[in-house]
């Protein structure tokens, strides 16, 4: 039977504990979160057991990541299923800090990360980048883990936090996790709780768009072509707008094109379904 992990909410008491076990000479894990979890987060989990000896999940809904017309408030919280799906899955502990804990009153602080940043969702989310940077960046220092892992289905998310790590010399190892699908290829989502049984049975359409653009990418057809067929199958089946359908590459996240792809590019999509917004991308 699964031991229920233990909850602390200061940077204190997370500290205390993490000394603990670094005094033991034992390595310790971060999976940072949002909460509304699912498999996804779930198998960060275990690969951190994989990686070391403990694993400490935080769950926190960023404000700083979400602009003014964005989700913040209608985004899935619940806090007890969290916590028995993360000690079930081996984490032992949960950082689970207020909104006054990560940003006092005074903060002003902003971590911003040029380049990889720079494209899809920089242009389409012009905030969330500095939010999820800032965060984590708060998240990694507070912690001081030896790996902290996050999910490939937010694969430009991973390469900004990879890129920030580096630049700021922060002594943790950043691993991303491969992403998780539901049984028809969805990529799984916290966010995929908003989508109606109708709205859920038209999602399944994009890991199969994906995976034929991926395919004719392979096969050599021009970039530009794929990309606007994908985009064009996606609206006809009433996704709208599509953010984008992009090849970029899978380091720099440079813009590729026209020409068929090279080695390292990843199809980027991004797309509304009703009020919610689904993201997926695949290694071509």
């Amino acid at each position: 039977m699964a031991t229920a992990p233990s909850i602390v909410r200061t940077v204190a008491e997370l500290r205390r504990q993490v000394a603990a076990w670094r005094a033991a000479g034992e390595r310790v894990a971060m999976v940072p979160t949002m909460g509304a979890l699912h498999e996804g987060h779930l198998s960060l989990v275990r690969l951190g057991l994989i990686r070391a000896d403990h694993v400490v999940a935080s769950i926190f809904v960023n404000p700083a990541q979400f602009a003014p017309h964005e989700d913040f408030d209608a985004y899935p919280r619940g806090e007890g299923r969290d916590a028995e799906l993360l000690g079930q899955a081996g984490c032992e502990l949960i950082f689970a800090p207020d909104v006054a804990v990560m940003y006092p009153d005074g903060f002003s602080t902003r971590v911003l990360v040029d380049g990889v940043s720079g494209p899809l969702e920089g242009e389409k989310r012009p905030q969330f980048f500095g939010g999820v940077a800032t965060v984590v960046a708060k998240l990694l220092n507070q912690c001081g883990p030896d790996v902290a892992l996050f999910g490939e289905k937010d694969y430009q998310q991973l390469l900004v936090i990879k890129r920030m790590a580096r630049d700021l010399d922060l002594p943790v190892e950043i691993v991303g996790g491969p992403t998780v699908r539901e049984a028809d290829g969805l990529a799984m989502s916290s966010r995929n709780a908003y989508l109606s049984a109708e709205e859920r049975a038209t999602a399944a359409l994009v890991p199969i768009v994906m995976a034929e653009a991926v395919e004719r990418l392979r096969a050599g057809l021009a970039i530009e072509a794929v990309e606007a067929e994908a985009a064009a199958r996606l609206e006809a089946a009433g996704f709208g707008p599509v953010d984008y359908v992009q090849a970029h590459d899978g380091e720099t996240m440079a813009r590729l094109g026209p020409g068929p792809v090279g080695a390292g590019a990843r199809l980027f999509v991004a797309a509304w379904l009703g009020k919610t917004r689904l993201i997926d991308n695949w290694a071509v």
